[in-house]
């Protein structure tokens, strides 16, 4: 099988969402995949580590979906690729349905493994039930879920192609990039650990124990939706079915009673700790450990235990 996939980079490195769709198109691959990406690159990025064994880099970095799609699309007829690969971020999103169309190729989003017999499983219904997708269409376009399949490094370094083509002109510009965050945190859907706290937290003073707690972790933060909506915590921070959808190794709710919506963006984390006064709270159903607590009376001592282990 060729495989072809998009790899986002930062700084000259893949990000760690570019390399699990890498690790992605190198199993299925049996590695002999190529990777595309758009910007100025470190050596090889990092990519060779999983195994990648070519690099397709275009010089320019790219902002514009059409024109990423476009890239991809000439890579893909460049390396004959008969499957495409993307990260099921926000970019791959919205980048990998318009290759699919390009390609005249079947399309699969939010592949969570390697195909067993031709199918690729998937899960649906938010997180409730698993499919199984079969593609009849001779290329394949397939999306990795984040965190999901996770980065298999392998060890090695990939060889650079210069590569150009025509990409047409951007429809988007970015005039100016701040980051939601100046302390370094891992984006939400990357994030291996994360530290989510909703009402029980009763204000946005009363964080400082949350971030204390994340900091020690080294995990990301996060929050429910009513949290978002009062304004105690910025929006990009709202997880479940109406905020993002992420799959850590570990998620702690601090204070969240785990209304169905929630839940839906939450469930597919590997373990999920609930800490919450009410020993009634729909949460401590779906969860693998659970403390029936004060959050003000937990967290501090959580804290200081974990610190006490680094």
């Amino acid at each position: 099988m060729s495989v072809l996939v998009y790899v986002p980079i930062k700084d000259g490195k893949a990000t760690k969402a570019g390399l699990e769709a890498a690790s992605y198109a190198n199993a299925i691959s049996g590695g002999s995949s190529t990777a595309v990406v758009a910007g100025s690159l470190d050596g090889d990025g990092g990519i060779g580590s999983v195994g990648v064994s070519n690099v397709l880099a275009y010089a320019d970095s790219l902002a514009d979906n059409s024109q990423i799609a476009k890239l991809v699309d000439a890579a893909a007829e460049k390396s004959g690729a008969s499957t495409v690969v993307f990260s099921g971020n926000l970019e791959g999103g919205a980048v990998a349905p318009r290759v699919a169309i390009r390609l005249n190729a079947g399309f699969v989003s939010g592949v969570t493994g390697v195909p067993e017999g031709g199918n690729y499983p998937r899960n649906v219904f938010s997180g409730k039930a698993k499919a199984s997708v079969s593609v009849s269409t001779e290329k394949t376009v397939v999306s990795v879920t984040p965190n999901a399949f996770g980065v298999k490094e392998v060890g090695g370094s990939a060889s650079v192609e210069a590569f150009a083509t025509e990409v047409g002109e951007a429809k988007l510009v970015v005039g100016e990039f701040t980051p939601s965050s100046a302390d370094g945190s891992v984006p939400l859907p990357e994030a291996e650990r994360v530290v989510s706290a909703g009402r029980g937290l009763k204000g946005p003073e009363n964080w400082g124990i949350v971030e204390d707690l994340a900091k020690a972790l080294n995990a990301s933060t996060a929050c429910s939706r009513p949290v978002g909506d009062m304004g105690w915590r910025p929006h990009h921070e709202h997880v479940g079915q109406t905020g993002v959808t992420i799959r850590p190794d570990l998620y702690i709710a601090c204070g969240i009673s785990g209304a169905i919506q929630h839940l839906a963006g939450v469930n597919q984390s590997k373990v999920i700790v609930v800490i919450n006064t009410d020993p009634e709270a729909p949460f401590f159903k779906a969860a693998d450990y659970g403390i029936v607590g004060d959050v003000f009376e937990v967290l501090p001592k959580l804290t200081e235990a974990i610190k006490s282990l680094s």
